[in-house]
């Protein structure tokens, strides 16, 4: 059978603790299908309400209080890989344990290196954090040196870089787990974002790393069959919400670029899936990518379902 890398999106974990932990049993379901048909499983996710909320939360009890810290973005991160991966990998469990399937499933809080001459360094675009007047966005640029932005005319917000990965660190790790037959969720949010110092230390970045590129940067390390970015809708569309959408089940490297060129796929939602997509399969031979909803993995694994992106 096939090694598949499992991209979950946000539409699978919610925005709160307690409607994370009713939907992680749902999203249990359609993953463990796939590790009974006999694939061995990788699961990287999404993190981006989580470690808001995360983020906010330190943010606004150091307003309030003397005593509470201001929580870096790496730390941040690093948390909320740890939340997601206690529901996931006991929904995981229990629903592996329903069907009698004797395996075992772990969470690897897992950092991703990146390059602090990214040019994404020069030009912050990811907004995290409260939102704030004109005025107060202003005296706290003054204050930190950080970026502020209006966002869709809610107000001013912080923004961060969004470099490319490097390398996932646990690699190593994640693949003699995946080799043993464990399930492991890994690179949760895109990972940790970390540069090398010049002792080979790693020091945490103020920084997010696309979720679909950091999966895409991991299943190039496994060397994985499959790249499954799961989202929420069954198929890639173009004219997406319009009378003349037309949905795809198939497209060739040369075929997908040309819909990026096109403008066919919005940048923030379908695009980087798309991207992804295409640098996994452009680096091996017999690669394949599918994009589908969480649902429709099963039957998207066996060719009845989703767009499947090939050489």
């Amino acid at each position: 059978m096939s090694k598949i890398l499992i991209a979950l999106g946000g539409n699978a974990l919610g925005n709160t603790p307690q409607e994370q932990l009713q939907l992680v049993q749902g999203s249990a379901k359609p993953i463990v299908d796939l590790i009974e048909q006999g694939h061995d499983v990788i699961i990287a996710h999404g993190n981006g309400p989580q470690v808001g909320a995360i983020n906010l939360a330190f943010e606004n009890g150091a307003r309030e209080h003397a005593n509470v810290p201001s929580m870096p973005f790496a730390e941040c991160g690093a948390m909320s890989q740890g939340y997601i991966g206690y529901h996931l990998q006991n929904a995981i469990r229990e629903e592996l344990l329903n069907r009698s399937i004797n395996k075992l499933v772990t969470t690897i809080v897992s950092q991703v290196v990146v390059d602090r001459k990214d040019p994404a360094f020069q030009h912050p675009t990811k907004p995290i954090g409260s939102f704030y007047s004109k005025e107060e966005a202003e005296k706290l640029m003054a204050k930190t040196g950080d970026t502020y932005v209006e966002d869709s005319n809610r107000g001013y917000r912080r923004v961060i870089p969004s470099p490319a990965p490097i390398k996932v660190v646990e690699k190593d790790i994640i693949e003699d787990l995946a080799n043993a037959g464990r399930i492991v969720i890994a690179a949760g949010g895109g990972g940790i974002p970390v540069a090398e110092d010049d002792n080979h230390g790693l020091v945490g970045v103020e920084a997010v790393i696309d979720k679909d590129s950091a999966s895409k940067c991991l299943a190039d390390e496994l060397d994985v069959d499959f790249l499954f970015i799961l989202t929420a809708v069954e198929k890639i569309a173009i004219n997406f919400g319009k009378p003349n959408q037309q949905d795809l089940d198939q497209l060739s490297i040369e075929e997908a670029e040309r819909l990026i060129e096109e403008e066919h796929f919005a940048p923030g939602s379908m695009l980087p899936k798309v991207e992804a997509a295409i640098q996994f399969v452009s680096g091996k031979d017999g690669r394949r990518s599918i994009i589908t909803s969480l649902e429709k993995a099963k039957d998207a694994v066996l060719g009845k379902t989703g767009t499947i992106i090939s050489k």
